[in-house]
């Protein structure tokens, strides 16, 4: 008994070994350098390690369109995380007894707009706009409603995709989540020049009205394949109005609307003297605010670079640059000009805004102009920043906090009127149907040019009408502007219901905390 008991285990054991040999008899060596790892077992064959040919050019094409998906969703969340830069930005640049209210602002204008662009917005402006080719084939995005004149259309909005119905897809799904943050940057834009005074339910509902018509209808016109973008292919002029990723689209909408608004509400109490002289508002944390301009150049490396819409077009790596090197030129020239022309010191604040001017101006041109045309743009955007901010608050008598008309609206202008002149015609083969590169004034083709101011035109007129019409209408029903009474103590409480700053009470006149 004790005989059989040992030979089934001698025998279990031996089989033992022999399975586990079997099963590691050639074992896949450690690859500490990546060469090896991928092999053609990795390709879905119906065969497991012998794809055919046609297996393996659906694996290529499928893997390009995966790199492109990874690098337009990675781009669109650093988009995204640029609305936290807004909110420092602003929040420091405004008074403590105002902290909670633009915080929320700056929060809930995300859920608003992002919710009006999934109900109508993303259908009027890509619905029309066809196949997503870097991201795919689908083209259910085949709508768009225009007009026909003289043998030319002009589109004016797409017809598809509203609640995303029929656009149940992976292309159309992770191209709105990078659209859709894009409007909120221009949505937000406003919250800054009107801060301190805006009525919270005012600016809820105009969030709603910027996601859902005014940036959408702007945005099909140049990205969706709009009258503006066939500028070109109708009129000869250039490559139509092209804006790569967002300067006029973006920043232009919101810096217009910021300037009606700001203008429409009034100035803050105690801003101007009787004789028109202005007063200094000091905002309450700089350092805040730096953090959230540094937070904005981190996030625009997704906003610009992202826009080539493709992981595998390498020209994002000039744009980065691009992106660079203008945004430092603008907070050079910004710092500069303040400290030897404008005043004996430099300015924080200011070095902010020149850096955030550079990146606005270079937004449109990013990816068609050589590093030392981007440099020259960020340069000039500097001096443009500072002097507009003086002409807003000193000549147009516009109480802007943060600056936001100045950065955004003045220079998203100068950056498409950059790409009309420094386009070097090194990218932007058959784009919006025309052949040839996007080149501009100094590098031969004018036209270019004409098609960036027409651009930029339209957005003043459309923009400000309709920014104007919403601001009256809203004014008429629930009023924009709190009471004197509310403003004096502070919107956090009264609009809010809450202090931003807990454990800290405030002298409501002069900001000085005092201890409880």
């Amino acid at each position: 008994m004790n005989k059989k008991i040992i030979f089934f285990v001698v025998a279990f054991i031996l089989s033992i070994g022999t399975f586990c040999h079997a099963q590691t008899a050639e074992p896949r060596k450690p690859d500490p350098s990546g060469i090896k790892t991928g092999t053609a077992g990795d390709i879905s064959a119906a065969k497991p390690g012998e794809p055919t040919l046609n297996e393996v050019a659906e694996q290529v094409g499928k893997n390009k369109i995966s790199i492109n998906l990874v690098w337009l969703l990675m781009a669109g969340f650093l988009v995204f995380f640029m609305q936290a830069g807004f909110a420092l930005v602003e929040t420091g640049f405004t008074r403590a007894k105002n902290v909670a209210h633009t915080m929320a602002m700056n929060l809930f204008v995300y859920p608003a707009g992002m919710l009006a662009f999934y109900v109508c917005g993303f259908a009027i402006m890509f619905g029309g706009v066809g196949a997503l080719g870097t991201l795919g084939s689908f083209d259910g995005l085949n709508h768009e409603t225009g007009l026909t004149i003289f043998g030319h259309t002009f589109g004016l909005f797409g017809g598809k995709g509203f609640f995303m119905s029929g656009v149940y897809d992976v292309a159309v799904l992770g191209f709105f989540v990078f659209q859709v943050v894009f409007m909120d940057a221009a949505a937000t834009i406003p919250t800054g020049a009107m801060a301190e005074r805006w009525k919270f339910a005012s600016f809820a509902i105009f969030g709603f009205f910027v996601g859902g018509i005014i940036y959408p209808l702007f945005g099909n016109w140049v990205w969706g394949g709009g009258w503006l973008a066939s500028l070109g292919s109708n009129f000869g002029l250039g490559h139509g109005h092209v804006d790569f990723a967002g300067s006029s689209v973006v920043h232009l909408t919101g810096g217009v609307l910021a300037f009606v608004g700001a203008k429409m509400l009034g100035a803050r109490i105690g801003k101007y003297n009787k004789d028109g002289s202005p007063n200094a508002i000091p905002g309450h944390n700089i350092p805040m605010a730096v953090l959230g301009t540094l937070v904005l150049a981190f996030g625009w490396f997704g906003f610009n670079s992202g826009s080539t819409l493709s992981g595998t077009d390498l020209r994002f790596a000039v744009v980065a640059f691009n992106t660079m090197i203008a945004s430092c030129g603008g907070a050079l020239t910004a710092t500069l000009w303040m400290w030897f022309v404008r005043g004996n010191k430099p300015d924080v604040s200011m070095m902010c805004n020149g850096l955030l001017a550079g990146l606005v101006a270079i937004t449109a041109p990013c990816a068609f102009v050589s590093p030392t045309g981007a440099l020259i743009i960020g340069l000039i955007a500097g001096i443009i920043v500072v002097e507009v901010a003086f002409l807003v608050e000193r000549k147009l008598k516009i109480d802007d906090p943060v600056g936001a008309i100045a950065v955004h609206g003045a220079n998203g202008i100068w950056g498409c009127i950059a790409l009309g002149l420094f386009a070097d015609g090194m990218y932007g083969e058959g784009l919006n149907g025309v052949k040839g590169a996007v080149t501009g004034l100094f590098y031969g083709d004018g036209s270019q040019l004409i098609a960036e101011i027409i651009g930029v035109t339209t957005n003043l007129i459309f923009v400000g009408i309709t920014g104007w019409l919403i601001f009256k209408l809203l004014d008429k029903t629930i009023g924009n502007r709190v009471k004197p009474e509310v403003e004096l103590f502070g919107l956090d409480f009264q609009e809010m219901g809450s202090e931003g700053y807990m454990g800290i009470k405030m002298d409501k006149n002069s900001e000085t905390p005092l201890s409880r």
